[in-house]
């Protein structure tokens, strides 16, 4: 059925996001709020509102039954779910089945199979997908562990076989660490995600983090290319391009490849996401896992190809066929995506809710900006700290930084600290624009004091 009604499950940026895509299509947009998040800019853009519970996450956004009844008693007949809070969250799928309303996403056994990192992994195998040497299934205890290891090879990474973000993973270089952090890594996934399995795989050494974007219909799938990831601190993404400079034409083609071959063997629907690491020493990638929603960086894919990535996954959802066949699909220039946050660079990145007293974006051709912001907004301190996304588009890389540093010099964000000096210091560092760096680069490079709160960069309080 075409979606008429759509229920927006989320905040923030993304929220303004799924709005303006939703009223493109001629669909009538309701926007879920907590009590925190009453004056937000989504709230002001959507055709209604209704307030989900208070400002705490877990009795608000998380709250499975709340947002099921809400988007009931609104008469929605779908749900988009953004990123984080329930969008890979299969219970939440089936209550929406179970309520008759459409998820923009795909079905909950997807989420399943693809969300837990051994099941996608054993998916992945069972495609022809490379994935990193490691433990077939979970690991159940400590030597167990051991016995993996002595297999595939020191060093390891110990992971949560469920969840994201980061949470969870140690790397350990000897049996003794081994030993030491797979408790721990257990006791975070257990605090993080309720599930506490862990599992192990050898650790590439100084890898590029490369992911492809699909789009699947449930039958057919297509890819959009692929993006770079590896500007990385605390295992979150700061500065995301498309694509990826490091690759040849021959690996980008067969990495594509072999994201379209798992989206079509699992019967992918709507937006996903297949994450690898990229050994630019042996030109080998590995398959590690599959993020089933709409991901923050999907500007700049939108950007080098042209396509709008959450109105096709609107319309998938609503029984349509991709409207895109792989030929369809060019790549044009280069784009990249930097995340502004709440945080102040020189201060350990510590969170900087506040009042924007002041904004002003920057225009232009090749320049968008993705946010929630406006002047007077005070920006509640009980959700993540990223306030907007900047991309740039150019007909080159250096063409796109030039663009991103021009653009970060117009941009201002009066009333709270931002990253954007962080940004600003990156697109003049030398490394950063020969391409030549890895998911460890960016954190030695912030330790060795590369980020100075100089007039270059700074230039005001944003």
């Amino acid at each position: 059925m075409a979606i008429k009604r759509l229920f927006i499950a989320n905040r923030g940026e993304i929220a303004v996001r799924i709005i303006r895509a939703a009223k493109a299509m001629g669909i009538h947009t309701i926007q879920a709020h907590s009590e925190a998040d009453a004056d937000m800019l989504a709230v002001r853009l959507a055709d209604e509102a209704v307030c989900i519970g208070p400002a705490q996450a877990a009795l608000s956004y998380l709250n499975v039954e709340g947002v099921v009844a809400a988007a009931k008693a609104t008469h929605a007949d779908a749900v988009h779910p953004g990123y984080g809070f329930l969008a890979e969250n299969a219970g939440f799928v089936r209550a929406l089945d179970a309520a008759g309303i459409i998820f923009v996403g795909p079905s909950a056994d997807t989420i399943d199979a693809m969300g837990d990192k051994v099941s996608a992994r054993q998916a992945a195998q069972a495609a022809g997908v490379p994935v990193v040497p490691g433990s077939k299934g979970r690991v159940e205890t400590i030597d167990d562990a051991v016995d993996v290891a002595a297999k595939i090879g020191y060093p390891v990474m110990i992971k949560a076989a469920a969840g994201g973000g980061g949470k969870g993973i140690r790397i350990a270089d000897t049996e003794a660490e081994l030993r030491k952090m797979a408790p721990q890594a257990q006791a975070e996934a257990k605090a993080s995600f309720g599930d506490g399995g862990l599992y192990l795989e050898r650790a590439i050494q100084s890898p590029r983090h490369i992911e492809v974007q699909i789009m699947g219909d449930g039958t057919n799938a297509v890819h959009y290319f692929e993006r770079e990831c590896s500007l990385q601190r605390r295992r979150q993404k700061v500065w995301e391009e498309a694509g990826a400079e490091c690759l040849d034409e021959s690996t980008r083609a067969h990495l594509c490849d072999t994201a379209v071959a798992l989206a079509k063997a699992v019967n992918y629907v709507g937006a996903g996401t297949l994450e690898y690491l990229y050994d630019s020493v042996t030109a080998d990638f590995y398959f590690i896992e599959m993020n089933t929603r709409i991901q923050v960086e999907h500007p700049v894919t939108e950007m080098l190809t042209g396509t709008d990535l959450v109105q096709e996954m609107i319309h998938v959802a609503g029984g349509g066929k991709l409207r895109q066949r792989q030929s369809d699909i060019i790549r044009s220039g280069h784009a990249i995506e930097v995340r502004l946050n709440a945080e102040d660079p020189f201060l350990q990145f510590m969170p900087c809710p506040g009042q924007i007293t002041g904004l002003r974006v920057p225009e232009g051709e090749g320049i968008r900006f993705d946010h929630f912001l406006y002047e007077g907004y005070q920006i509640p301190p009980f959700y993540d700290s990223l306030l907007g996304k900047l991309i740039v588009h150019g007909r080159d890389r250096q063409a796109a930084i030039d663009r991103l540093f021009t653009a970060l010099k117009g941009l201002e964000i009066e009333g709270v600290k931002t990253t954007k000096p962080l940004h600003l210091a990156l697109a003049q560092d030398a490394s950063v624009r020969s391409d030549d760096f890895h998911t460890q680069w960016l954190e030695p490079w912030l330790a060795s004091g590369n980020l100075k709160p100089t007039p270059e960069i700074t230039g005001g309080t944003s």
